[in-house]
Protein backbone atom coordinates (compact mmCIF):
# COMPACT_ATOMS: atom_id res chain seq x y z
CA UNK A 1 0.00 0.00 0.00
CA UNK A 2 1.32 3.48 -0.69
CA UNK A 3 2.02 5.37 2.37
CA UNK A 4 3.04 9.27 3.10
CA UNK A 5 3.75 9.04 7.52
CA UNK A 6 3.24 12.44 7.35
CA UNK A 7 0.92 15.31 5.64
CA UNK A 8 3.26 17.32 4.35
CA UNK A 9 2.87 20.94 5.66
CA UNK A 10 3.70 24.73 4.66
CA UNK A 11 7.32 24.71 6.24
CA UNK A 12 7.37 27.11 9.06
CA UNK A 13 11.18 27.91 8.81
CA UNK A 14 11.22 27.73 4.70
CA UNK A 15 13.63 29.80 3.24
CA UNK A 16 12.88 32.47 0.73
CA UNK A 17 13.90 30.07 -2.21
CA UNK A 18 11.33 27.34 -0.85
CA UNK A 19 8.35 30.33 -0.40
CA UNK A 20 9.12 31.50 -4.34
CA UNK A 21 9.70 27.95 -5.18
CA UNK A 22 5.96 27.60 -3.41
CA UNK A 23 4.44 30.63 -4.96
CA UNK A 24 5.31 29.27 -8.50
CA UNK A 25 3.58 25.96 -8.04
CA UNK A 26 0.51 27.35 -6.73
CA UNK A 27 0.30 29.64 -9.80
CA UNK A 28 0.79 26.68 -12.10
CA UNK A 29 -2.13 24.79 -9.91
CA UNK A 30 -4.22 28.33 -10.55
CA UNK A 31 -3.56 27.90 -13.86
CA UNK A 32 -4.96 24.46 -14.38
CA UNK A 33 -8.11 25.78 -13.71
CA UNK A 34 -7.80 28.38 -15.96
CA UNK A 35 -6.99 25.75 -18.77
CA UNK A 36 -9.84 23.52 -18.03
CA UNK A 37 -12.63 25.78 -16.99
CA UNK A 38 -12.62 26.64 -20.73
CA UNK A 39 -14.22 23.28 -21.32
CA UNK A 40 -16.82 23.92 -19.18
CA UNK A 41 -18.06 26.78 -19.93
CA UNK A 42 -18.03 27.16 -23.79
CA UNK A 43 -18.60 23.83 -24.19
CA UNK A 44 -20.81 22.09 -21.77
CA UNK A 45 -22.34 25.31 -21.04
CA UNK A 46 -23.20 27.25 -24.00
CA UNK A 47 -22.49 25.67 -27.33
CA UNK A 48 -22.43 21.61 -27.38
CA UNK A 49 -25.79 20.87 -26.26
CA UNK A 50 -28.18 22.88 -28.81
CA UNK A 51 -25.40 21.95 -31.52
CA UNK A 52 -25.37 18.38 -31.00
CA UNK A 53 -28.92 18.21 -30.98
CA UNK A 54 -29.45 19.92 -34.10
CA UNK A 55 -26.80 17.33 -36.02
CA UNK A 56 -28.99 14.58 -34.35
CA UNK A 57 -32.12 16.39 -35.85
CA UNK A 58 -30.80 16.07 -39.00
CA UNK A 59 -29.79 12.34 -38.70
CA UNK A 60 -33.03 11.70 -37.40
CA UNK A 61 -35.72 9.24 -38.90
CA UNK A 62 -39.08 10.53 -40.25
CA UNK A 63 -39.97 9.78 -36.20
CA UNK A 64 -37.36 12.40 -34.45
CA UNK A 65 -35.63 9.09 -33.44
CA UNK A 66 -31.57 8.50 -33.79
CA UNK A 67 -30.34 5.25 -33.28
CA UNK A 68 -27.34 4.75 -31.70
CA UNK A 69 -25.91 1.37 -30.78
CA UNK A 70 -28.95 0.13 -32.14
CA UNK A 71 -31.11 1.81 -29.48
CA UNK A 72 -34.12 4.59 -30.47
CA UNK A 73 -34.28 7.41 -28.70
CA UNK A 74 -35.80 10.74 -29.35
CA UNK A 75 -32.84 13.14 -31.02
CA UNK A 76 -33.88 15.87 -28.55
CA UNK A 77 -32.65 13.80 -25.93
CA UNK A 78 -29.44 12.16 -27.38
CA UNK A 79 -26.88 15.16 -25.75
CA UNK A 80 -28.48 14.48 -22.27
CA UNK A 81 -28.28 10.49 -22.77
CA UNK A 82 -24.59 10.95 -23.85
CA UNK A 83 -23.35 13.14 -21.03
CA UNK A 84 -25.07 10.75 -17.95
CA UNK A 85 -23.58 8.27 -20.21
CA UNK A 86 -20.12 9.85 -19.88
CA UNK A 87 -20.66 10.59 -16.42
CA UNK A 88 -21.23 6.96 -15.53
CA UNK A 89 -17.96 5.94 -16.92
CA UNK A 90 -16.04 8.60 -15.25
CA UNK A 91 -17.01 7.42 -12.07
CA UNK A 92 -14.91 4.27 -12.23
CA UNK A 93 -12.37 6.26 -14.35
CA UNK A 94 -11.89 8.83 -11.40
CA UNK A 95 -11.86 6.00 -9.05
CA UNK A 96 -9.16 3.95 -10.54
CA UNK A 97 -7.12 7.11 -11.33
CA UNK A 98 -6.62 8.64 -8.09
CA UNK A 99 -6.17 4.92 -6.55
CA UNK A 100 -2.92 4.67 -9.61
CA UNK A 101 -1.93 8.27 -8.87
CA UNK A 102 -1.30 7.69 -5.17
CA UNK A 103 0.45 3.82 -5.35
CA UNK A 104 2.66 5.32 -7.98
CA UNK A 105 3.69 9.08 -7.40
CA UNK A 106 2.94 10.02 -11.01
CA UNK A 107 -0.21 12.68 -10.21
CA UNK A 108 1.04 15.04 -12.69
CA UNK A 109 1.68 12.72 -15.55
CA UNK A 110 -2.10 11.26 -15.56
CA UNK A 111 -3.18 14.62 -14.84
CA UNK A 112 -1.61 15.84 -18.30
CA UNK A 113 -2.33 13.05 -19.85
CA UNK A 114 -5.90 13.29 -19.32
CA UNK A 115 -6.51 16.77 -19.60
CA UNK A 116 -4.34 16.44 -23.30
CA UNK A 117 -6.84 13.75 -24.19
CA UNK A 118 -10.07 15.88 -23.28
CA UNK A 119 -8.47 18.75 -25.12
CA UNK A 120 -7.79 16.46 -28.09
CA UNK A 121 -11.38 15.36 -28.23
CA UNK A 122 -12.97 19.14 -27.29
CA UNK A 123 -10.44 19.85 -30.81
CA UNK A 124 -12.05 17.32 -32.61
CA UNK A 125 -15.31 18.95 -32.36
CA UNK A 126 -14.97 21.42 -35.08
CA UNK A 127 -15.04 17.78 -37.61
CA UNK A 128 -18.56 17.56 -36.08
CA UNK A 129 -21.15 18.74 -38.66
CA UNK A 130 -23.96 17.63 -40.87
CA UNK A 131 -25.19 14.12 -39.37
CA UNK A 132 -22.38 13.07 -37.42
CA UNK A 133 -23.98 12.83 -34.32
CA UNK A 134 -22.25 9.48 -33.55
CA UNK A 135 -18.91 11.65 -34.13
CA UNK A 136 -20.28 14.13 -31.46
CA UNK A 137 -21.23 11.47 -28.99
CA UNK A 138 -17.82 9.80 -28.89
CA UNK A 139 -16.12 12.98 -28.65
CA UNK A 140 -18.37 14.02 -25.78
CA UNK A 141 -17.80 11.16 -23.72
CA UNK A 142 -13.89 10.93 -24.58
CA UNK A 143 -13.97 15.15 -23.58
CA UNK A 144 -15.60 14.55 -20.50
CA UNK A 145 -14.92 11.55 -18.74
CA UNK A 146 -11.14 13.13 -19.42
CA UNK A 147 -12.26 16.23 -17.89
CA UNK A 148 -13.58 15.01 -15.03
CA UNK A 149 -10.65 12.67 -14.21
CA UNK A 150 -7.66 15.52 -14.81
CA UNK A 151 -9.79 17.85 -12.62
CA UNK A 152 -9.90 15.31 -9.80
CA UNK A 153 -6.51 14.88 -9.81
CA UNK A 154 -5.85 18.37 -9.50
CA UNK A 155 -7.74 18.68 -6.25
CA UNK A 156 -5.33 16.21 -5.09
CA UNK A 157 -2.38 18.80 -5.10
CA UNK A 158 -4.68 21.66 -2.74
CA UNK A 159 -3.09 19.81 0.61
CA UNK A 160 0.34 19.88 -0.49
CA UNK A 161 -0.28 23.87 -1.49
CA UNK A 162 -0.79 25.50 1.69
CA UNK A 163 -0.84 25.97 5.23
CA UNK A 164 -3.89 24.41 6.99
CA UNK A 165 -4.81 28.20 8.02
CA UNK A 166 -3.65 29.72 4.58
CA UNK A 167 -5.98 26.81 2.29
CA UNK A 168 -9.29 28.43 1.58
CA UNK A 169 -7.68 31.48 0.28
CA UNK A 170 -5.44 29.30 -2.48
CA UNK A 171 -8.67 27.29 -2.95
CA UNK A 172 -10.98 30.10 -3.98
CA UNK A 173 -7.92 32.06 -5.51
CA UNK A 174 -8.26 28.76 -8.07
CA UNK A 175 -11.99 28.79 -8.37
CA UNK A 176 -11.57 32.53 -9.39
CA UNK A 177 -9.01 32.02 -11.87
CA UNK A 178 -11.21 28.87 -13.42
CA UNK A 179 -14.15 31.33 -13.99
CA UNK A 180 -11.78 34.32 -15.25
CA UNK A 181 -10.34 31.89 -18.00
CA UNK A 182 -13.62 30.37 -18.80
CA UNK A 183 -15.43 34.13 -18.94
CA UNK A 184 -13.03 35.39 -20.76
CA UNK A 185 -12.65 32.52 -23.81
CA UNK A 186 -16.24 32.42 -23.53
CA UNK A 187 -16.88 36.53 -24.18
CA UNK A 188 -14.37 35.68 -27.43
CA UNK A 189 -16.50 33.09 -28.41
CA UNK A 190 -19.34 34.78 -28.13
CA UNK A 191 -18.25 37.46 -30.28
CA UNK A 192 -17.44 35.33 -32.78
CA UNK A 193 -20.80 33.66 -32.85
CA UNK A 194 -22.85 36.92 -33.20
CA UNK A 195 -20.66 38.12 -35.21
CA UNK A 196 -20.51 35.10 -37.51
CA UNK A 197 -21.59 37.07 -40.57
CA UNK A 198 -18.67 39.59 -40.61
CA UNK A 199 -16.07 37.34 -40.84
CA UNK A 200 -18.06 35.29 -43.57
CA UNK A 201 -18.98 32.28 -41.93
CA UNK A 202 -22.32 30.17 -41.80
CA UNK A 203 -23.07 29.63 -38.52
CA UNK A 204 -22.60 25.63 -38.15
CA UNK A 205 -19.34 26.73 -38.69
CA UNK A 206 -18.78 29.66 -35.99
CA UNK A 207 -20.11 26.88 -33.40
CA UNK A 208 -17.28 23.93 -34.32
CA UNK A 209 -14.64 27.09 -34.08
CA UNK A 210 -15.84 28.04 -30.96
CA UNK A 211 -15.76 24.08 -29.62
CA UNK A 212 -12.49 23.54 -31.06
CA UNK A 213 -10.90 27.06 -29.68
CA UNK A 214 -11.83 25.18 -26.32
CA UNK A 215 -10.01 22.62 -26.34
CA UNK A 216 -7.24 24.77 -27.67
CA UNK A 217 -6.94 26.75 -25.13
CA UNK A 218 -7.30 24.05 -22.43
CA UNK A 219 -4.12 22.33 -24.40
CA UNK A 220 -2.05 25.65 -24.92
CA UNK A 221 -2.26 26.52 -21.06
CA UNK A 222 -1.57 23.20 -19.39
CA UNK A 223 2.03 23.61 -20.35
CA UNK A 224 2.02 26.07 -17.63
CA UNK A 225 0.65 23.44 -14.49
CA UNK A 226 3.28 20.27 -16.58
CA UNK A 227 6.11 22.87 -15.72
CA UNK A 228 5.38 23.78 -12.65
CA UNK A 229 3.71 21.34 -10.83
CA UNK A 230 5.35 18.75 -9.33
CA UNK A 231 5.19 14.74 -10.41
CA UNK A 232 3.60 13.83 -6.68
CA UNK A 233 0.86 15.50 -4.80
CA UNK A 234 1.87 16.86 -1.49
CA UNK A 235 5.39 17.65 -2.26
CA UNK A 236 6.35 20.78 -1.29
CA UNK A 237 9.56 22.82 -1.78
CA UNK A 238 12.30 21.65 0.58
CA UNK A 239 11.09 18.44 0.98
CA UNK A 240 13.04 15.78 -0.27
CA UNK A 241 11.30 13.55 -2.82
CA UNK A 242 13.33 10.35 -1.23
CA UNK A 243 10.72 10.82 1.92
CA UNK A 244 7.80 9.30 -0.65
CA UNK A 245 7.14 6.26 -1.69
CA UNK A 246 5.99 5.18 -4.89
CA UNK A 247 4.90 1.56 -5.73
CA UNK A 248 3.60 -0.10 -8.86
CA UNK A 249 0.30 0.16 -10.54
CA UNK A 250 -0.03 -3.39 -10.31
CA UNK A 251 -3.10 -4.22 -7.58
CA UNK A 252 -4.41 -0.87 -7.88
CA UNK A 253 -7.88 -2.53 -7.94
CA UNK A 254 -7.57 -4.24 -4.99
CA UNK A 255 -6.28 -1.03 -2.73
CA UNK A 256 -9.40 0.86 -4.47
CA UNK A 257 -11.31 -1.85 -2.92
CA UNK A 258 -9.22 -1.64 0.08
CA UNK A 259 -9.80 2.29 0.09
CA UNK A 260 -13.42 2.57 -0.20
CA UNK A 261 -13.88 -0.35 2.43
CA UNK A 262 -11.18 1.89 4.69
CA UNK A 263 -13.37 5.37 4.38
CA UNK A 264 -15.60 3.39 6.80
CA UNK A 265 -13.45 4.47 9.34
CA UNK A 266 -13.85 8.04 9.11
CA UNK A 267 -17.43 8.08 9.64
CA UNK A 268 -17.53 11.83 10.03
CA UNK A 269 -15.41 12.13 6.70
CA UNK A 270 -18.49 10.51 5.35
CA UNK A 271 -21.19 12.80 6.96
CA UNK A 272 -19.54 15.59 5.76
CA UNK A 273 -19.29 14.01 2.10
CA UNK A 274 -23.25 13.22 2.75
CA UNK A 275 -23.79 16.64 3.19
CA UNK A 276 -21.94 18.21 0.16
CA UNK A 277 -23.39 15.36 -1.88
CA UNK A 278 -26.90 16.72 -0.65
CA UNK A 279 -26.43 20.26 -1.41
CA UNK A 280 -24.20 20.09 -4.51
CA UNK A 281 -26.75 18.38 -6.37
CA UNK A 282 -28.85 21.71 -5.31
CA UNK A 283 -26.25 23.61 -6.99
CA UNK A 284 -25.42 22.25 -10.52
CA UNK A 285 -29.26 21.22 -10.81
CA UNK A 286 -29.76 25.53 -10.89
CA UNK A 287 -26.81 25.98 -12.44
CA UNK A 288 -28.08 23.32 -15.59
CA UNK A 289 -31.74 24.41 -15.34
CA UNK A 290 -31.35 28.25 -15.06
CA UNK A 291 -31.47 28.44 -18.66
CA UNK A 292 -34.32 26.33 -19.09
CA UNK A 293 -35.97 27.97 -16.32
CA UNK A 294 -35.25 31.62 -17.78
CA UNK A 295 -36.25 30.63 -21.19
CA UNK A 296 -39.60 28.79 -20.67
CA UNK A 297 -40.93 29.76 -17.60
CA UNK A 298 -39.80 33.64 -17.74
CA UNK A 299 -39.11 34.06 -21.56
CA UNK A 300 -35.87 35.33 -22.35
CA UNK A 301 -34.55 35.18 -25.54
CA UNK A 302 -31.15 33.91 -26.58
CA UNK A 303 -29.42 36.99 -26.12
CA UNK A 304 -30.52 37.42 -22.88
CA UNK A 305 -30.09 33.80 -21.81
CA UNK A 306 -26.01 34.14 -22.90
CA UNK A 307 -25.34 37.72 -20.72
CA UNK A 308 -26.88 35.77 -17.71
CA UNK A 309 -24.30 32.68 -18.43
CA UNK A 310 -21.18 35.67 -19.18
CA UNK A 311 -22.87 37.52 -15.66
CA UNK A 312 -22.24 34.40 -13.70
CA UNK A 313 -18.96 33.50 -14.92
CA UNK A 314 -17.64 37.34 -14.13
CA UNK A 315 -19.57 37.71 -10.86
CA UNK A 316 -18.38 34.34 -9.53
CA UNK A 317 -14.80 35.11 -9.62
CA UNK A 318 -15.56 37.71 -6.93
CA UNK A 319 -17.67 35.68 -4.95
CA UNK A 320 -15.36 33.03 -5.00
CA UNK A 321 -12.28 35.63 -3.43
CA UNK A 322 -15.02 37.54 -1.41
CA UNK A 323 -16.24 34.04 0.23
CA UNK A 324 -12.57 33.46 0.78
CA UNK A 325 -12.04 36.42 2.94
CA UNK A 326 -14.57 35.82 5.16
CA UNK A 327 -13.53 32.17 5.61
CA UNK A 328 -10.44 33.51 7.08
CA UNK A 329 -12.17 35.43 9.45
CA UNK A 330 -15.06 33.26 10.71
CA UNK A 331 -14.06 29.81 8.91
CA UNK A 332 -14.84 27.54 6.05
CA UNK A 333 -18.11 25.72 7.67
CA UNK A 334 -19.32 28.96 8.81
CA UNK A 335 -19.10 30.38 5.29
CA UNK A 336 -20.66 27.23 3.70
CA UNK A 337 -23.48 27.41 6.21
CA UNK A 338 -24.19 31.42 4.96
CA UNK A 339 -23.93 30.41 1.11
CA UNK A 340 -25.90 27.67 1.70
CA UNK A 341 -28.41 30.40 2.92
CA UNK A 342 -27.83 32.33 0.29
CA UNK A 343 -28.85 29.56 -1.75
CA UNK A 344 -32.15 29.20 -0.57
CA UNK A 345 -33.22 33.03 -0.95
CA UNK A 346 -31.63 32.84 -4.41
CA UNK A 347 -34.24 30.06 -5.70
CA UNK A 348 -36.76 31.61 -2.93
CA UNK A 349 -36.34 34.75 -5.56
CA UNK A 350 -36.00 33.15 -9.03
CA UNK A 351 -39.60 31.38 -7.56
CA UNK A 352 -41.13 34.87 -7.77
CA UNK A 353 -39.33 36.59 -10.39
CA UNK A 354 -41.55 38.33 -12.71
CA UNK A 355 -41.29 37.19 -16.47
CA UNK A 356 -40.35 39.46 -19.28
CA UNK A 357 -37.94 41.20 -16.98
CA UNK A 358 -34.31 40.74 -18.22
CA UNK A 359 -32.72 43.35 -15.67
CA UNK A 360 -34.41 40.56 -12.95
CA UNK A 361 -33.09 37.85 -14.63
CA UNK A 362 -29.40 39.45 -14.56
CA UNK A 363 -29.99 40.19 -10.83
CA UNK A 364 -30.66 36.36 -10.21
CA UNK A 365 -27.85 35.37 -12.56
CA UNK A 366 -24.97 37.71 -10.35
CA UNK A 367 -26.87 36.34 -6.91
CA UNK A 368 -26.21 32.78 -8.48
CA UNK A 369 -22.63 33.97 -9.15
CA UNK A 370 -21.75 35.26 -5.37
CA UNK A 371 -22.23 32.90 -4.15
CA UNK A 372 -21.38 29.58 -6.67
CA UNK A 373 -17.80 29.77 -7.02
CA UNK A 374 -17.30 30.72 -3.07
CA UNK A 375 -19.32 27.85 -1.85
CA UNK A 376 -17.77 25.32 -4.41
CA UNK A 377 -13.88 26.41 -3.69
CA UNK A 378 -14.68 26.68 0.53
CA UNK A 379 -16.03 22.96 0.02
CA UNK A 380 -13.23 21.79 -1.53
CA UNK A 381 -10.67 23.53 0.89
CA UNK A 382 -12.66 21.53 3.79
CA UNK A 383 -12.76 18.28 2.61
CA UNK A 384 -8.71 18.32 2.22
CA UNK A 385 -8.61 18.83 5.73
CA UNK A 386 -10.51 15.75 6.66
CA UNK A 387 -8.34 13.53 4.21
CA UNK A 388 -6.00 10.39 5.70
CA UNK A 389 -2.04 11.74 4.35
CA UNK A 390 -1.35 9.61 1.41
CA UNK A 391 -4.77 9.44 -0.07
CA UNK A 392 -5.24 12.49 -1.68
CA UNK A 393 -6.08 11.75 -4.73
CA UNK A 394 -8.08 8.75 -3.89
CA UNK A 395 -10.56 10.75 -1.67
CA UNK A 396 -10.65 13.80 -4.27
CA UNK A 397 -11.86 11.38 -7.18
CA UNK A 398 -14.71 10.08 -4.52
CA UNK A 399 -15.18 13.48 -3.50
CA UNK A 400 -15.69 14.35 -7.54
CA UNK A 401 -17.90 11.57 -8.25
CA UNK A 402 -20.37 13.20 -5.67
CA UNK A 403 -19.83 16.11 -7.46
CA UNK A 404 -20.27 14.61 -10.86
CA UNK A 405 -21.50 10.88 -10.41
CA UNK A 406 -24.49 11.72 -7.98
CA UNK A 407 -26.03 14.60 -9.66
CA UNK A 408 -28.90 12.93 -11.45
CA UNK A 409 -31.04 13.71 -7.81
CA UNK A 410 -31.66 17.26 -8.78
CA UNK A 411 -32.69 17.20 -12.27
CA UNK A 412 -35.26 14.07 -11.34
CA UNK A 413 -36.73 16.27 -8.33
CA UNK A 414 -36.79 18.78 -11.08
CA UNK A 415 -38.08 17.01 -13.82
CA UNK A 416 -40.77 15.43 -11.74
CA UNK A 417 -41.90 18.23 -10.32
CA UNK A 418 -42.58 20.27 -13.78
CA UNK A 419 -44.26 16.62 -14.57
CA UNK A 420 -46.76 17.02 -11.76
CA UNK A 421 -47.39 20.72 -12.13
CA UNK A 422 -47.00 21.31 -15.46
CA UNK A 423 -44.86 24.69 -13.98
CA UNK A 424 -41.27 25.46 -13.86
CA UNK A 425 -41.92 27.71 -10.90
CA UNK A 426 -43.09 24.58 -8.87
CA UNK A 427 -40.06 22.54 -10.11
CA UNK A 428 -37.05 25.41 -9.25
CA UNK A 429 -39.23 26.16 -5.48
CA UNK A 430 -38.96 21.99 -5.33
CA UNK A 431 -34.87 22.10 -5.37
CA UNK A 432 -34.80 23.88 -1.70
CA UNK A 433 -35.30 20.27 -0.08
CA UNK A 434 -31.51 20.16 -1.39
CA UNK A 435 -30.44 23.01 0.36
CA UNK A 436 -31.93 22.66 3.80
CA UNK A 437 -31.14 19.05 4.24
CA UNK A 438 -27.36 19.47 3.09
CA UNK A 439 -27.20 22.85 5.45
CA UNK A 440 -28.67 20.38 8.37
CA UNK A 441 -26.59 17.65 7.70
CA UNK A 442 -23.11 19.96 7.59
CA UNK A 443 -24.08 21.89 10.66
CA UNK A 444 -24.27 18.33 12.73
CA UNK A 445 -20.75 17.67 10.99
CA UNK A 446 -18.25 17.98 14.21
CA UNK A 447 -15.18 19.60 11.74
CA UNK A 448 -12.82 19.37 14.59
CA UNK A 449 -13.18 16.34 15.51
CA UNK A 450 -13.14 14.93 11.80
CA UNK A 451 -9.91 16.51 11.47
CA UNK A 452 -8.46 15.02 14.13
CA UNK A 453 -9.61 11.39 13.44
CA UNK A 454 -7.63 11.62 10.40
CA UNK A 455 -4.30 12.68 11.69
CA UNK A 456 -4.15 16.08 10.38
CA UNK A 457 -3.37 19.43 12.08
CA UNK A 458 -6.52 21.31 12.47
CA UNK A 459 -7.21 25.03 11.54
CA UNK A 460 -7.10 28.15 13.99
CA UNK A 461 -10.50 28.98 12.56
CA UNK A 462 -13.05 26.43 11.29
Amino acid sequence: MSTTTDRPEHPATATEDDRRALRRIQVGWYVNDWANAAFSATVLTVFLGPYLTSVAKAAADADGNVHPLGLSIRAGSYFPYTVSFSVLLSVGAMLLAGTVADRTGRHKELMGGFAYLGATATMGMFFLGGDRYLLGGALLVVANLAYAVSVALSYAYLPGLAAPDERDAVSSKGWAYGYAGGGLLLIANLALFQGHDAFGLTEGTAVRICLASAGLWWALFTVVPMLRLPSRAGVLPGRAAAEVRSEPAAGSLRELGRTLRGMRRHPLTLLYLAAFLCYNDGIQTVVSQASLYGSEELGMDQTSLVTAVLLVQVVAIGGALLLGRIAHRYGAKRTILGSLLGWVVTVALGYVMPAHQPAWFYALACMIGLVLGGSQALSRSLFSHLIPPGKEAEYFSVYKVSDRGTSWMGPLVFGLAYQVTGSYRSAIVSLLVFFVVGFAVLLKVPVRRAIEAVGNPVPERL
